[in-house]
């Protein structure tokens, strides 16, 4: 079995990599459209959710790089072109977001990709025994799925 540097199997990190790649793309795109929200939001909710936006761009900005030295650690080159970005993300853009319910939903429907997207690389970095992508997942997961709660509450 050929091993990259940290001991893991090099044929199965190419596809973690890949994987986790797409993942970074998903995550830059729904870093822009939380930017779009934070700017464009309108209405009695304006200030609730402006700042909510601004903590949610502000971690998504912190898992961009954390998934972009993992890509690294694994012995690969992160995408980090806007042109990888629209190719390889799983979000698409979105353009003149302005209502609170319209954000929400737009948030909501990222997290959700991005929960399951998480998933599958969990189950590949477990099969990998990659305990440092692992932990990662697990981590994002957890946060995302009590985000998806406090949205879904503020929905009704």
């Amino acid at each position: 079995m050929n091993l990259n540097r940290i001991g893991l199997d090099i044929e199965k990190s190419n596809t973690l990599a890949e994987r986790l790649n797409v993942l970074l793309a998903t995550y830059s795109m729904f870093y822009i459209n939380t930017r779009g929200y934070h700017w464009n939001i309108r209405g009695q909710k304006f200030f609730e959710l402006h700042l909510k936006f601004e903590e949610l761009y502000t971690d998504i900005f912190t898992k961009i790089d954390e998934v972009a030295e993992r890509i690294v650690t694994l012995g690969h080159t992160p995408l980090h072109t806007y042109q990888d970005y629209l190719e390889h993300s799983a979000i698409k853009p979105e353009k003149n977001v302005i209502t609170a319910e319209s954000t929400v939903n737009g948030v909501l429907n990222s997290l959700q990709g991005l929960i399951k997207m998480q998933r599958s690389i969990l189950e590949l970095a477990d099969e990998l025994n990659d305990e440092g992508t692992n932990a990662l997942m697990s981590d994002y997961i957890r946060e995302q799925e009590k985000l998806v709660w406090m949205y879904s509450a503020f929905l009704g």
